[in-house]
């Protein structure tokens, strides 16, 4: 699988993208996988980070509940858990052409 993090990154998280829609989801502590970033398990480590990754690819192979399961670098804020690449905060939020669509244009909603 991918990993798309800097090798010695201290945060890292799990996404993928659940098979009946695609939408990007994320691995949690109780090993759901929800659509918001804030609920995603963070591992400290690459220790961390290796289980973390095994368990979300055991949802890939034999559920074929999500795909493209890989790591991700993430930053802790006081605001809460956010992508630390400019490619992961765009898979978050939706579309880039059109702010209107996407979970942009509800983040822009509650924000106006």
């Amino acid at each position: 699988m991918a990993q798309h993090s800097r090798k010695g990154a201290q945060f890292q998280a799990v996404t993928a993208n659940r098979l009946t829609d695609g939408v990007v989801v994320y691995l949690t502590a109780d090993n759901r996988w929800s659509e918001s970033l804030q609920d995603a398990q963070v591992a400290d480590g690459k220790e961390e980070a290796e289980a973390l990754l095994a368990r979300g690819e055991a949802f890939f192979m034999p559920e074929n509940y999500v795909l493209d399961v890989y790591l991700f670098e993430v930053e802790k804020t006081d605001q809460g858990i956010r992508a630390a690449s400019v490619r992961e905060t765009i898979r978050q939020a939706g579309p880039t052409v059109r702010r209107d669509l996407g979970k942009q244009a509800e983040l822009e909603g509650v924000h106006a």
